[in-house]
């Protein structure tokens, strides 16, 4: 009886963590073989990448993972480093993500990014959480 209410107990945590789901979108793991990256940028999200890039810039491209103050009464968050373990970026450079699209600071993240080698200045886009990376 004791085995039987544990297993019970089990699968109504299981349930109920299906049911209520992550606070965070947590984007899947992309094999490093299947990202690509491209020269240029010339896809939708191109011109809110460069928009946010503008943004954040005017906030010197802060280093702290914090969600910072945006326009219009809403935030956007700083990922802070980007390791490009997976080097899919040029090596040798430290980069920063950013987030693209601004919110309602606390609420869930989506999977655009660009990512700034603070040094250089150059910026990609990754409209699906780093399996694509366009050069803006």
């Amino acid at each position: 009886m004791t085995r039987l209410l544990s297993r019970l107990t089990l699968a109504a945590v299981l349930v109920a963590g299906l049911i209520a789901g992550p606070a965070v979108v947590a984007p899947s793991t992309v094999d490093a073989a299947q990202a690509s990256v491209f020269s240029s940028c010339n896809i939708s999200g191109c011109a809110d990448a460069r928009a946010a890039r503008s943004g954040w810039s005017s906030l010197g491209f802060p280093t702290t993972r914090a969600w910072y103050q945006w326009p219009a009464g809403k935030y956007n968050f700083a990922g802070g480093r980007y390791y490009n373990r997976e080097a899919e970026l040029p090596a040798n450079a430290t980069y920063y993500e950013y987030d693209v699209i601004p919110r309602n600071q606390g609420a869930a993240r989506d999977a655009k990014r660009i990512i700034v080698n603070r040094s250089t200045g150059a910026t990609w886009y990754s409209p699906n959480h780093y399996t694509d990376f366009y050069r803006l």
